[in-house]
Order: C-alpha cells, then structure tokens, then sequence
C-alpha cells in the first residue's frame, strides 16, 4: 500500500494578523448624510455661490494692509480769511499720517483759540503757528529779522496787498502842492506779514482798534532802523515789487 502522508493535527503556529473592518456608519448620521446630501442637489448654486464669497472674503482680508497709524491734528473747518480771531467753532480735529505733521503744527485747538490769522486759510488746511499774528509769522526768516508794523498814508491802498506780498516802502516829505520833497525808499522787497485791508482786527502786536492802514513787513535790522516811526516823518507808500 502506498504510504499515507503524514498530516499533523495542529494548526500553524504562525499567527495572522487580524482584519480591521470599517465600522459602518449609524442610522443617524446615515440620515444626516442623507439629508445633507439632498440639500447640496437642491441648492446646488447657492453653495457654490456662499464658498466662492468666503473664498474672496479671505483674499481681501489676507491683501488689506494693517491700517497705517495717524495723529491728531487741526484744520480750518471753514474758509478763514486773514485777521479771523480764531474760535473753537473755526477748527476741527482730523486724523492724518505723522509724516504730514509739520514744526510748528498746531495738537491742540486751545492754543490758537482767539489769535488773529495773519494770511487766509483754506476749509480742510492744517493750522500751523506760522499762520498767526505773533512770532511765528517770522518762522523761516533769517537771523535778526523784525516784524515792523507801519501806517500808509493812503488806507484804501491796503486793498491791493496781501501777506506774502513783496513790496517798497517809501517816505515823502511832501504836504501837497506846496511843499516838495523827494521820496526816499526805506526797504526794499520786503514781505508783507499781515495787512487790516484783509479782515484785520486788534490782533496780538496791536494795543487799539484803530487798525486803518496799518500792515506789517518783515525786514532786517537796518531797514527796521529806517522804518521805525517813519510815519511820523512824513506819508509812507507802498510799491507792489517782483521776486
């Protein structure tokens, strides 16, 4: 008889690894599924529509810059003409980046609420001390200059100038027809500082009301010397000059 193959009664003892079967899922959230899935097919382009609104509200939000800082400053509320006593009416605070705050750029109202504008200002222009009748007219100005406040001889003439003006002054001694006298220019090509023909009131160099023909140059030390109570020399004019 052939021999009969000899079969062991024991199992391998090389163990297997045991399958993982996928838990399926509850009835629940099979009907979650579900209806979740009904609603995308119903409203299908209104889906599409919300995601590609979420998509462009983070790109805008990723591309907007972080808002730039700002500082307080002043500006003219209104249209000021020049010799406008400044009230808290006349000013209003505005928000602007550091690099436009200028020397002499005003922080707080209070300081120039009732101080006399030497040159109009523009609704929206921000308020500096150079604007003001005071020390600051003469920020920029060389060493030595002095701010000289004269009487024309002719007030209506005060109509024809304006602060940032160049002009001559010149004394005659002359008292009509009778009596001649040549001029004499005292200064030449001086800026007007400030004049009463522009809305001038009492400001802060005056003492009277009494402002008729009155303006006010910046000039050096001699010619200062020479404009120094030359109205009571004689008739003081004034001559329009170029740059």
């Amino acid at each position: 008889m052939p021999a009969t193959p000899f079969r062991s009664s024991q199992r391998s003892a090389t163990p297997r690894t045991p399958r993982c079967r996928p838990l399926a899922p509850s009835p629940v959230g099979r009907r979650r599924g579900k209806r979740l899935a009904g609603w995308l097919g119903r409203h299908r382009r209104l889906a599409v529509a919300l995601l590609l609104c979420l998509a462009a509200g983070i790109t805008v939000h990723q591309l907007t810059p972080a808002p730039a800082a700002t500082v307080t400053a002043w500006a003219a509320a209104r249209d000021l003409p020049a010799g406008t006593a400044v009230t808290a009416q006349d000013l209003e605070g505005v928000h602007v980046p550091p690099g436009l705050m200028t020397d002499g750029a005003i922080r707080d109202g209070s300081e120039v609420t009732g101080k006399q504008l030497a040159a109009p200002l523009r609704k929206g222009q921000l308020v500096t001390d150079a604007q003001f009748l005071g020390p600051g007219l003469l920020t920029g100005t060389p060493p030595g200059t002095a701010a000289v406040p004269l009487r024309m001889a002719d007030p209506s003439s005060i109509q024809l100038v304006s602060p940032g003006q160049l002009v001559n002054v010149v004394l005659t001694g002359a008292n009509g027809y009778e009596q001649q006298s040549p001029s004499e220019v005292l200064a030449s090509a001086v800026p007007v500082l400030w004049t009463s023909g522009q809305g001038g009131k009492t400001g802060q160099w005056l003492n009277t009301g009494e402002t008729d023909g009155l303006i006010v140059v910046a000039s050096d030390s001699a010619q200062a010397a020479r404009l120094a109570g030359a109205s009571t020399k004689g008739k003081l004019f004034f001559v329009l000059v170029g740059p």
